[in-house]
């Protein structure tokens, strides 16, 4: 018999939320190293099998390694290190994917709430050491924030750009009780990004390309994180140009096709550099104009060509070159949009 009563959630440690928020986020391998401020959340991982911990040797490669992982499985990556030299170590893994906008959930560890401040064993400032190379960063101060903050987390790490995000928490919170209940939406009014592209844009991209003689396709790693290779590619091929990849893009068309006329920049092709020198109309997808690619924008800015900059992240679009058409969004659907 019904008592119309809603079903009393478990109590647990702040360590074992943790633990079933990764299990609920769908989170299948861990990479870290232990340290005294993630005991607990180790002890928590220990008692469950779902989730596969990855033991390395040093905090840099837990991050490299969670970073590679995403790269090859289009999953978020996962890494658990503790506090002071175990969040500095991971630092540099955490860099290389906030420039290469991996999504990535770096969790550390944190001296105890009331220690913080106080220049506890092995405490560092997380927050402010990360906050310029990662997506976002939190400092849980509360057992009950632990769910909604890693919720927040992995939206933030594979929405928009993505990114890296570090979500900080004191030792003392991983053994607090709390009622466990993972949120089903996130919700952050000033995080808002850009998932559709103005359809005046977009029109007038596509009168620049119809309009174009030597147009050019021009793709990055954007192509590769969005998933969009085969929309380019029958975009490409419908159009007849020639595409170019950089080397985060290389795969976003295929190598042996005859269209294909190599890898752009420094280390790149003369046939894909001198193409770019010379097109009247160039199609960037997914790219972000390196200096590697172009070398002094002042310089690349004298060719008199048209640029058409399609990025997820409106901050990228004009943000070395100067560009003619913009639109925003993830590059599968504007390829989509230029096919319809």
């Amino acid at each position: 018999m019904s008592t119309g009563k809603e079903p009393r959630a478990p109590a647990l440690t702040g360590a074992d939320i943790v633990i079933k928020c990764l299990e609920a986020e769908g989170v299948e391998y861990v990479f870290g190293y232990p340290g005294g401020a993630v005991l607990y959340i180790y002890d928590a991982l220990f008692k469950q099998d779902k989730i596969k911990h990855v033991l390395v040797r040093h905090e840099q490669g837990a991050t490299h390694a969670a970073d590679g992982y995403s790269r090859a499985s289009k999953k978020v990556g996962v890494a658990l290190v503790t506090s002071g030299p175990g969040l500095t170590n991971a630092v540099t893994g955490i860099a290389t994917a906030y420039l290469d906008s991996i999504p990535m959930v770096i969790i550390s560890g944190q001296v105890p709430t009331h220690a913080i401040g106080l220049d506890a064993f092995q405490e560092v400032d997380a927050i402010g050491i990360t906050r310029p190379c990662v997506k976002h960063n939190f400092l849980v101060k509360r057992v009950e924030d632990i769910a909604p903050t890693i919720k927040k987390a992995f939206h933030l790490a594979r929405t928009g750009r993505p990114g890296p995000v570090l979500v900080d928490i004191p030792k003392d919170i991983t053994t607090m009780v709390h009622p466990f209940h993972y949120p089903e939406k996130v919700e952050m009014r000033s995080y808002n990004p850009v998932v559709k592209g103005h359809p005046g844009q977009i029109k007038k991209a596509a009168q620049l390309i119809l309009e174009a003689k030597r147009p050019y396709v021009y793709a990055g790693g954007g192509v590769i994180l969005s998933d969009a290779a085969a929309e380019l590619t029958k975009l490409v091929k419908l159009l007849g140009y020639p595409c170019t990849n950089t080397l985060m893009g290389l795969g976003a068309f295929p190598a042996t096709d005859r269209q294909f006329v190599g890898m752009l920049g420094m280390h790149g092709t003369y046939e894909a550099n001198m193409t770019m020198q010379h097109c009247d109309v160039l199609i960037a997808v997914g790219a972000r104009f390196d200096d590697r690619v172009i070398g002094n924008p002042a310089h690349f800015g004298q060719v008199p060509r048209k640029i058409i900059h399609i990025d997820i992240d409106p901050s990228s679009i004009s943000k070395r070159v100067k560009v003619d058409g913009r639109t925003g969004g993830k590059g599968k659907r504007r390829c989509k949009d230029c096919l319809a």
